[in-house]
């Protein structure tokens, strides 16, 4: 928990314990690494947390201005957070599943910068998401 709390004041951040348990999960090994605020609350639960749903929503806002979340709004419907790594990745998004898929690749990021620049630009920072389905 030390870590946590840790991040959490680098941040700016009081240390609470649902901004911690949140952090937590945030940063577990297991599952997506995309949630939503409806899995961190699921998850919550399932560890036998008591917080609460607009709690939930409240701490990922601040994580979010804190800089240590990204929230993206995939076509799904919904947001999704995940922890801010730091390092530039885009996204594959599953139509059927749901699921998001992370990569790199390092040409699609030289040629993006290349476009950019043959309008007279220069490439501050971009989103890519590739909506995918698997071939039958």
């Amino acid at each position: 928990m030390a870590e946590e709390n840790q991040e959490l004041r680098k941040a700016g951040l009081k240390v609470t314990l649902p901004r911690v348990k949140i952090l937590q999960i945030l940063e577990a090994d297991r599952g997506p690494h995309h949630m939503s605020a409806e899995d961190v609350y699921r998850a919550l639960l399932d560890a036998g947390e008591d917080v609460g749903l607009a709690t939930v929503y409240r701490v990922l806002t601040q994580f979010e201005t804190a800089g240590l979340v990204t929230r993206h709004n995939f076509e799904t419907g919904h947001s999704v957070f995940e922890l801010a790594k730091g390092e530039h990745h885009d996204h594959m998004v599953d139509v059927e599943s749901g699921d998001v898929i992370e990569f790199h690749d390092e040409l699609i990021e030289q040629r993006q910068r290349e476009i950019a620049e043959q309008h007279g630009f220069e490439l501050a920072d971009h989103s890519l998401v590739l909506y995918v389905r698997k071939k039958s």
